[in-house]
Parts: C-alpha cells; sequence; structure tokens
C-alpha cells in the first residue's frame, strides 16, 4: 500500500525554496509519512525546462514520493505528465490549487482554480486520466476571498482525486489569518476520501489537537519543519528535543547533500537554512548569521558550521526558529 490511511499519516508540505531533494532527505530521516516536491510549473515541464525537471528529482529514502504541479490548463497538463510519467520513482501527482502568489494566481494557477471550480475539476480530471501514476492529490484552500471549502472538496473527490490536503485559510488569508481549523472538520465530513490538515501546526500537541479536533487522516507541516526536520519524529515517536550533538549532526548532513545536489552554489543556497537552524538563542547567533552571508567556500562553509554547532555551543538548547512562508 502507497499510503496507510489507517492511522494518522504526517506529510511534509512543499515549500518554494526550502523543500527541495536535499532538505526532503533529511526529513525522511525523522519518519514522515509522505515528502512532496517543490511547487513545479506545468508550462516549464512541458517546454522542457531541464532546470524544471531536476526538481523532479527525489531522494532514495523518498518513497512515497509526490510531485506538485500547477497548472490549469489541460493540454499544457497533458505534456507536463509526459514529462513526469517517463519518471520512475513518483507515487503521486498532486495538483496545486492553494498558492496566493500574485504571479500564480495571475496566470490562473494555484488558489486561482478556486475561483473557477469546473477548470478545477477538468484538471484534476486531466491528471487523474494521463497520469500513470498511483494516486492522484490535491492540496485546496478553503477559497479565494469567501470560504467555498465544501463545495471545493466535493468537486475535488467528484473528479477523482485520491485525498486532498486543506490548508485552513482562505487565498485573502495569505499566511497570517487565523487557521480555521472547524472548516476542516466540515471537509473531512463531506468527502469520503482522506483528508489532510494543514496549517500553523507547530508542536507534537498542536497536531494532536488538529488531529482530534476536525478527524482528518493526518496532518501536513510546513514551516514548522524548516530549521525543525525532527518534528515529525516528536509526533510519531514522542522524541525530546534533540542534543546540540543531533542538531550538529543534521545540519551538516543536510549541508553535504546541498553539495552533492547542487555542486559549490549549494553553499549559498544554504545560507538561509543556517538562518533558521541558527536561531536558538546561541551565544553569538547574530554573528554567525553575518559570517555565513559571506561565505562562498564549501570548506570554510564546513568549518564554520563545525565551530558554531560543536564548538561553544554544545551546551545550548535546541532550535525554535522563525519560519519561511510557504508556497502553498
Amino acid at each position: 500500500m502507497i499510503l496507510d490511511f489507517s492511522r494518522p499519516l504526517t506529510a511534509l508540505a512543499p515549500l518554494a525554496g526550502f523543500t527541495d531533494l536535499p532538505f526532503r532527505s533529511v526529513v525522511k530521516k525523522f519518519g514522515v509519512d509522505l515528502t512532496v516536491s517543490e511547487m513545479i510549473s506545468s508550462n516549464a515541464l512541458a517546454h522542457g525546462s531541464k532546470k524544471t525537471e531536476k526538481m523532479l528529482e527525489k531522494s532514495p529514502r523518498e518513497t512515497p514520493y509526490s510531485v506538485q504541479i500547477a497548472g490549469s490548463d489541460p493540454e499544457i497538463i497533458k505534456r507536463a505528465l509526459d514529462v513526469i510519467n517517463a519518471r520512475e520513482g513518483i507515487d503521486i501527482v498532486d495538483l496545486n490549487c492553494g498558492c496566493p502568489v500574485p504571479k500564480v494566481f495571475s496566470n490562473l494557477q494555484g488558489s486561482a482554480l478556486l475561483s473557477d471550480l469546473e477548470k478545477m475539476g477538468r484538471a484534476i480530471e486531466t491528471i487523474k486520466h494521463y497520469s500513470d501514476k498511483p494516486l492522484t492529490s490535491v492540496k485546496i484552500r478553503l477559497g479565494v476571498r469567501e470560504k467555498n471549502h465544501v463545495a471545493i472538496a466535493k468537486v475535488c473527490e467528484e473528479a477523482g482525486a485520491d485525498f486532498i490536503a486543506v490548508h485552513g485559510r482562505t487565498r485573502a488569508g495569505k499566511f497570517k489569518a487565523p487557521v480555521d481549523y472547524d472548516a476542516i472538520r466540515e471537509v473531512k465530513e463531506t468527502v469520503s476520501i482522506p483528508v489532510l490538515a494543514n496549517g500553523d501546526i507547530e508542536s507534537p500537541a498542536k497536531a494532536k489537537w488538529v488531529l482530534d479536533h476536525t478527524g482528518c487522516d493526518g496532518v501536513m507541516i510546513g514551516r514548522a519543519a524548516v530549521g525543525k526536520p525532527w518534528i515529525f519524529a516528536q509526533i510519531r515517536e514522542g522524541l525530546d528535543e534533540p542534543t546540540p550533538e543531533l542538531v550538529a549532526e543534521v545540519v551538516l548532513e543536510h549541508f553535504e547533500q546541498m553539495l552533492a545536489h547542487y555542486g559549490d552554489y549549494g553553499v549559498i543556497l544554504f545560507r538561509k537554512h543556517l538562518h533558521t537552524y541558527s536561531k536558538v538563542g546561541y551565544p553569538g547567533a547574530g554573528a554567525f548569521r553575518h559570517q555565513v552571508n559571506t561565505i562562498i567556500d564549501p570548506d570554510e562553509m564546513r568549518r564554520a558550521i563545525e565551530e558554531y554547532f560543536l564548538g561553544t555551543n554544545t551546551q545550548n538548547p535546541a532550535p525554535n526558529p522563525q519560519h519561511p512562508e510557504p508556497n502553498t
């Protein structure tokens, strides 16, 4: 069975610029059930973008693995699926119906589909019909400006989605409005397919409360996992706060994965991750972040990481980062 919904699942939400292959590989070590690619443009795939095709790559640890695409034109989606179908190791194709970013919205993709449920349904049906992957899923919000979550969820189910993930805000609510967990519960009560709850789930206690309150089949976590990938082991296994040694081990492995995937450019890309990993109240955190912002050499960055996380800070508490904004 690709996904076992007989017990609550944990899933890593797609976050633009963060949930790439190296990060997903690290998160998978902590027992997350499902990882999802960053949002990928169906148009870019259809037009043969090699950079975009690289975003389809997965870690050997990632099973099951979901690729999330943004799109609304059935012909473009079909062409994107030709590229996806040619790749082994992808288990799920997910349609993004939640991204609030203006450039995505203005192209009638992401959360724009929530205002045209007929178009959304056709996009889902296209994936279901032309994808050769076992499952089709959809990530939604509650509506554009007004909540229309029940109707949205029904269309997803009727169009053939095998499960859905619900971010409990409207597009207008962006990332700051209170999450409406009652609305997520209403979605779960409306459809017969599995539902994952998403939005402001930042601790094991919150995850339990959300599952109990909504009756959902699992939780999807994004921002709270950045700088704290062990949150999934905390939810599933009751893992205590990580030791400084474990934090250092994770940061260094993540860094090496970045180098393996991106080459030396991974040094620059890893800076934003170090900003979140280091926001822990360690002495000199501000100076460390300033330091790494100027490093471009892999060996120099590795030494800086080891000195900071394995040096004078080994007796300090584990991370509690400020979270980046997700793309859905």
